[in-house]
């Protein structure tokens, strides 16, 4: 089924096209006309969620009348410029009608969707057509900010998480800068959103942009907006990302990537809370909590002299790391189960896995992170809609691993051989500090737990110097979870 949509009804090309692109960034689905090219006949009006229509078209009211005709129950926003005279204020008692002025800004478009979204939100459960379409897509869009909450959309019970959900809990009580650094497509978005819904800031927006997508030479320009002629192509003011995240949270994905001329000016803006839109000589404020995020070491990039090292100061206030996929194996069976239920929402099929499939992907070393199961399971529900997923039915690159019966019979068989190698005097030459079985405690006591933490690192050395550095191979020899094994060394600061 075909996601709703919004039908937009202009014949205005630079104010179509400007009100085009914030409902894009707002995720919606837009079709956009002409009031000589429109067409009732082709219009899926069950699957609309609103209608915007020009004021100043010469057939508004034929355009008006064959909706309302149609369905009394869509939503018409009449396109206003500012200071024109509206005559069809009874029109505007209704339900149906809404203003908005011209040029178009964010806040007032959300305030406007939003509104509608609440109003059908009120409506009978019983209902059927537009409502229920449009009630589905903005259940879809406002349970965004519900399922992106710090405890909703941070699955797992990795310690990885674990730790990710306390520091977000001790930082958004504060409106200090947060860098969250992690390879690509493990999340990072999640958990800045998960920030600000933590926050105090949550009422108002959370803004994305991600700096490498975009030219830099538009980058200026996304990011603090411009005037009417500033340059070619800029045909009205339009609002940057800072205005758009006005008393909310602005995201700065893959900051990293922002050439290095800009990054002087965001430098700015973090120190004096203050910017211009280009073409512009007039300062603007700005109360905007700043998160950024990367998937490079800015370490190395600042050596490199590709990333200023005072900006990373001024962003690195409070780092958030973020483990790989393949540190937190644990957590794939809650991760697949949450990607399967958003894609139901979302209307993008359904599938199961079978516990052996699970497995299999347990032991996949996922290069793409999250990003890359969500993609399989989204292709998975596309080959075998609401079927179940067998190994036998992944793609041959999960053919190799282990079945599961054989996992666990060979994991009680490392249970006993992992302890056989203790009661051997022949050790490997670095395992030399390994402390000496206690025959009884000494007279003057022990600290327990030093004693305990060198015998376990001595331990971990001496599995990974028998398999050769492979951490897999090890953590069966120690009868213990990859992931878990990885987390001790990182403790114990352990080359592999």
């Amino acid at each position: 089924m075909a996601l709703p949509y919004i039908l937009l009804v202009d014949d205005n090309k630079a104010r179509s096209q400007h009100l085009e692109i914030i409902l894009q960034f707002m995720e919606y689905r837009v079709k956009t006309t002409n009031s000589s090219d429109y067409d009732a006949s082709t219009c899926e009006f069950e699957q609309l969620f609103a209608v915007f229509i020009a004021h100043d078209l010469h057939n508004r009211a034929t355009l008006i009348k064959d909706i309302v005709d149609t369905s009394d129950k869509i939503p018409i926003i009449l396109l206003i410029d500012k200071d024109a005279s509206l005559q069809d204020s009874a029109a505007l008692d209704s339900d149906i009608f809404q203003a908005l002025e011209c040029p178009v800004t964010f806040p007032a478009l959300k305030r406007i969707t939003d509104k509608i979204a609440a109003s059908d939100a009120q409506d009978s459960s019983q209902e059927q057509g537009p409502v229920i379409q449009r009630r589905a897509f903005s259940d879809r869009r406002s349970g965004y900010d519900r399922r992106l909450s710090a405890q909703d959309r941070l699955k797992g019970t990795s310690q990885a998480i674990v730790n990710i959900r306390k520091a977000i809990a001790q930082v958004a009580k504060s409106d200090a800068t947060v860098l969250i650094l992690g390879e690509s497509g493990t999340g990072k978005e999640i958990i800045a959103r998960a920030v600000h819904d933590a926050s105090l800031r949550r009422p108002k927006l959370f803004v994305p942009i991600n700096c490498g997508a975009i030219p830099a030479e538009l980058l200026e320009s996304e990011l603090f907006g411009h005037e009417k002629g500033a340059f070619t192509g800029a045909l009205g003011v339009r609002q940057g990302r800072f205005e758009m995240a006005e008393g909310g949270t602005l995201f700065l994905d893959e900051i990293g990537d922002m050439p290095m001329p800009m990054q002087v000016k965001l430098l700015r803006v973090l120190q004096e809370r203050t910017f211009e839109r280009v073409g512009s000589n007039k300062t603007m404020h700005c109360d905007v909590r700043v998160i950024a995020a990367t998937h490079r070491h800015l370490s190395e990039e600042i050596k490199e002299n590709r990333f200023r090292e005072d900006l990373f100061y001024r962003l690195n206030v409070f780092p958030i790391e973020v483990s790989s996929l393949r540190e937190r194996v644990e957590d794939i069976p809650l991760l697949v189960e949450d990607i399967i239920a958003c894609m139901e929402t979302a209307g993008r099929g359904t599938v199961k896995f079978t516990r052996a499939a699970i497995a299999a992907l347990m032991q996949y070393e996922w290069p793409g992170n999250i990003r890359e199961l969500a993609n399989l399971i989204e292709r998975m529900a596309i080959i075998y809609p609401d079927e179940q997923v067998d190994v036998g039915n992944l793609p041959d690159k999960f053919q190799h691993y282990t079945p599961l019966d054989e996992m666990d019979d060979s994991a009680q068989g490392d249970q006993i051989d992992a302890v056989a190698p203790l009661e051997k005097t022949e050790l490997n030459d670095n395992t030399d500090n390994l402390p000496p079985a206690l025959a009884q405690l000494p007279s003057d006591g022990i600290d327990l737990k030093e004693y305990l933490n060198v015998l376990e690192g001595d331990l971990i050395r001496q599995a990974l110097l028998e398999c050769n550095g492979v951490v897999a191979h090890a953590a069966k020899r120690l009868n213990m979870r990859r992931t878990t094994l990885v987390e001790k060394l990182r403790k114990y600061d352990l080359d592999r």
